[in-house]
């Protein structure tokens, strides 16, 4: 009886312990940074961008969710042009890119040290998916200096894409800037 207790109880405890490890998975802060106020004309609001606060802190992140095949995210606004909102040219290949081409830059986490670069996402939203190259770090890091346009760190669940992407998805330009998706790696 005892021997039939135990082969039943330890399997369930083993599957009680995987499941709350895998709910422990989350991303917490790794710190926080002080913004300053930027220098006349060197915060770029280009996307409704935000401009750091003098004094205001802001969390920092190294990690992002977990990803899966429905991770979800916050869609946001970005220009990958020369002049554009994303500053300096992509991550990945050191280059810009047009805001016609369907492509995107990943918090640091989902970046993972540019293992994403030149891959392929899908991005689930408004009824409608686009598939779309990361090309870019949004840096969950850093922020508030001259190599972030003086803007603040990017949160730890975003895909930053470019106007192709919010085009592709049939959302209104007026209501483009910030909206909630799901996005998985391609096969």
């Amino acid at each position: 009886m005892k021997q039939v207790i135990c082969s039943t109880v330890f399997p369930l405890l083993c599957i009680l312990l995987l499941f709350l490890c895998v709910e422990a998975q989350t991303c917490s802060p790794s710190g926080k940074i002080k913004g300053k106020t930027p220098p006349p004309g060197q915060c770029n609001q280009e996307n409704d961008s935000d401009c750091c606060k003098d004094g205001k802190w802001y969390t920092a992140y190294k990690c992002s969710p977990p990803v899966s095949s429905q991770t979800k995210a916050t869609l946001t606004l970005n220009s990958f042009e020369r002049d554009g909102g994303g500053g300096a040219p992509s991550e990945c290949d050191n280059q810009y890119h047009s805001d016609d081409d369907p492509v995107v830059a990943l918090s640091t986490g989902w970046y993972n040290n540019g293992k994403r670069c030149l891959k392929y996402i899908n991005i689930h939203g408004n009824g409608k998916s686009v598939r779309a190259k990361v090309v870019d770090e949004c840096d969950s890091t850093m922020g508030c200096d001259s190599d972030h346009d003086y803007q603040p760190p990017c949160p730890n669940n975003i895909v930053d894409a470019s106007k192709a992407v919010w085009k592709a998805l049939g959302v209104l330009e007026n209501d483009w800037g910030g909206m909630n998706i799901y996005w998985s790696d391609t096969n």
